[in-house]
């Protein structure tokens, strides 16, 4: 892999001005193309085998006209009561020039007989039922703006607000500013690392053109997939991190190479083989990790999963092939525009309090791990009560549409009507429809039951129940099981009609189920995937089951953490939330392929020092002093930037990512400190020799790999 990194950074190198502007008519090319097609993110919650998919699936074949569901938009009188006649008015004349919006399917007036119910009870609030023409992956963010601000302006003197999949669209949080903070801390970690602007603008640089053409191309992609509404946003995150990660280990090697006495040129090609080849090994290994998630069969995960796989791999290329590029333009400028530091920054500079600390763990190795071990478990203990749940409108900012529609809701119609449960049913008889609504409208936790719809041939019927409680609410989830074990079967018991609880609550329920399933699957396989793979690089079993054991400790710490904040609520105004939260379903899962992932970052960049070492003076404790000396610095850097860019996306107003940017954050930080920089090096003193224990019969069989290619250029310098 060396030599191949070597020739194609030479060649990068050699044709710099064509590489760069590729990289230029790349980035406006995929921007000007994804502008003109628009972004149609949208949440696919198909779950094949599952009850919501059935009742989906039933609606979808006897009531294809109501398959993409109904958006409810709401009115509230300012004065008076939503009843009176100038509010009347003003509303029946909303209703009319909605419904001649060639985007509007349908939509009702609350003021017939028919729709009675759709004024609260003390006469304030309204809301009328509107189909639309696409369905959520189909509504392109221009028509979905265009349809909340015409419904905002039809109705003057009258406080509106739009719910459904329409109001989530257009009240998804901008993540620009959480993308500056990010960039504004990383260039200052780079510039006390580097102590030059010049130095210390290239990772940042080589980021931003690798997010540019990642979230150029997911964009582009929306259009023909249905791709989750936080996948730009976790792939930003992760982009933007990698991105400039894998840049500042480039750029330390290249600088390390000129301070060797070669020329900018060939020590970019070589910074490039060398720190390169463990940012391809890492990033490969953190695709492999992401893409993995595939095998939960769950679309939603799946999504997530390439989403910042294609992130980071464009960040990955970017670095082998713009950054070497770039370096051999700058030449020996690397240097330029020096910042007053108070400490050495120029690569020759020894790092003498990591040998400090190296020397200290050596020399109390047993105290160290076992430290390192306790307050891992102490920060995982509230894990123990983690229940994955839901999140709904409730959390969002109180300025957007999707917030304002749910309290709209809950003050005229009860919190249960933010997410009304769908009940299909297969006819057999038309008493079983009726006896089936008496039945759960006695059931504990509902609220009311809407009058049953059926389809032309009588053989179908759906109707709504409205639980009592939230849909983010523990609560409700219970209810629904009571319905599908208990009120149900004994309701349709000797009939021969059958029945489904459906729509978007039940379906996250399913899905928190289903994740809760899987998971175990996709912890094994990527557990078995890094070992596999950190055998091949250093040539180990007890390094690959040590690193194995310590990135479940410090991910099972990121969980305790999201746990202890989020769902039981501790701190949680800190980061712009008014109190607890569930903890999303899907973020245990996601987590734990892109920490696991991310870990290879360090664990590589750590191992292939101390193993450099080793080869070297064949001494046990030597060898893991001098790696942690070695490493520690730009571990640390590179880790102090990954928490910056993913704690700045607490600012979102979105509780979802937020949740990604605390644990993801967190996790990183004790990965970096407390797992690498204590507990690896004290466990791996204690184990001495044995660290590096291979099988012969296994040695005669994997390939030999050199990481970071020093063996190559050892023997390329001495002519063999």
């Amino acid at each position: 892999m060396t030599g191949r990194l070597y020739s194609l950074s030479g060649f990068c190198i050699r044709h710099r001005r064509l590489v760069v502007s590729f990289w230029i008519v790349l980035a406006i090319g995929v921007s000007l193309l994804s502008s003109a097609l628009g972004k149609q993110f949208a949440d696919d919650l198909t779950l094949p085998g599952k009850d919501s998919q059935a009742a989906t699936d039933l609606v979808a074949d006897k009531f294809p006209e109501q398959a993409n569901g109904s958006i409810p938009v709401l009115y509230k009188a300012e004065k008076g009561k939503i009843t009176d006649s100038a509010n009347e008015k003003t509303v029946k004349s909303s209703i009319s020039e909605l419904s001649n919006d060639k985007l509007i399917t349908s939509i009702n007036s609350p003021f017939t007989q028919a729709t009675a119910g759709q004024i609260s009870k003390d006469g304030t609030i309204a809301y009328a039922s509107m189909v639309l023409r696409d369905a959520p992956g189909d509504l392109s963010d221009e028509d979905a703006d265009h349809l909340v601000d015409k419904t905002h302006s039809s109705a003057p003197g009258i406080e509106v607000a739009v719910g459904g999949y329409l109001g989530d669209q257009v009240s998804s949080p901008s993540t620009e500013s959480s993308e500056a903070v990010g960039l504004v801390m990383a260039m200052l970690v780079l510039a006390l690392t580097f102590g030059t602007i010049v130095a210390m603008g290239l990772p940042i640089l080589t980021a931003i053109f690798g997010l540019t053409v990642s979230t150029g191309l997911l964009t582009v992609f929306s259009n023909f997939a249905t791709i989750s509404t936080v996948a730009p946003t976790l792939a930003t995150m992760i982009g933007l991190g990698v991105g400039i990660d894998y840049a500042l280990f480039v750029v330390t090697r290249h600088r390390q190479a000129m301070h060797e006495g070669h020329e900018p040129q060939e020590a970019a090609a070589r910074a490039a083989a060398t720190a390169g080849g463990a940012v391809v090994f890492a990033g490969t290994t953190v695709i492999l990790a992401l893409l993995s998630l595939g095998l939960a069969g769950i679309p939603l995960v799946w999504t997530l999963g390439y989403s910042a796989a294609v992130a980071v791999a464009v960040a990955m290329l970017a670095s082998v092939t713009l950054l070497p590029a770039i370096l051999a333009m700058v030449g020996h400028g690397i240097d330029r525009l020096r910042i007053p530091l108070p400490h050495d920054t120029s690569a020759a500079h020894p790092s003498h309090g990591w040998r400090r600390w190296a020397e200290g763990v050596a020399r109390h190795p047993v105290a160290a791990a076992l430290f390192s071990v306790l307050i891992l478990l102490v920060i995982a203990l509230p894990v123990r009560n983690l229940d994955l749940g839901q999140e709904d409108d409730s959390a969002m900012p109180k300025s957007t549409d999707a917030h304002r529609a749910y309290v709209l809701t809950s003050e005229g119609f009860g919190v249960g009507n933010n997410g009304p449960l769908l009940i299909a049913m297969e006819v057999g008889a038309r008493n079983d429809v009726m006896s089936l609504e008496q039945a759960i409208a006695k059931t504990k936790g509902i609220d009311e039951v809407t009058p049953a719809t059926f389809d032309k041939s009588g053989d179908a019927a759906i109707f709504n129940a409205v639980p009592t409680t939230s849909p983010s609410s523990f609560a409700t989830q219970d209810t629904i099981n009571l319905l599908r074990d208990t009120t149900i079967p004994r309701a349709l018991d000797g009939t021969q009609s059958a029945a489904h609880v459906g729509g978007s609550t039940a379906g996250n329920v399913d899905l928190a189920d289903e994740i809760g399933d899987k998971l175990p699957q996709v912890i094994f396989t990527v557990v078995l995937l890094s070992f596999l793979v950190l055998v091949l690089a250093f040539r180990s079993i007890v390094v690959p089951l040590q690193a194995a054991v310590m990135n479940l400790l410090s991910i099972g710490a990121a969980y305790g953490l999201v746990t202890f904040v989020f769902q039981e609520g501790h701190g949680a105004s800190l980061i712009g939330l008014e109190g607890a939260v569930p903890v999303v379903s899907f973020l245990p899962l996601v987590m734990f392929a892109i920490l696991f992932g991310l870990s290879m970052d360090y664990e590589v960049f750590l191992l292939t020092q101390i193993k450099e070492a080793w080869h070297k003076s064949g001494d046990s404790d030597s060898s893991v002093i001098a790696g942690v000396t070695t490493s520690g610095r730009v571990i640390t850097s590179a880790a102090l930037i990954m928490v910056a860019v993913f704690f700045s996306f607490v600012l979102s107003g979105d509780p979802v990512v937020k949740q990604f940017g605390v644990g993801l954050a967190f996790a990183v930080a004790i990965d970096a400190t407390i797992v690498r920089c204590m507990l690896v090096p004290a466990v791996m003193i204690l184990m001495k020799r044995s660290n590096w224990w291979f099988p012969a019969w296994l040695d005669r069989i994997v390939p030999r790999i050199d990481i970071e290619g020093n063996e190559y250029f050892e023997n390329r310098e001495s002519g063999r």
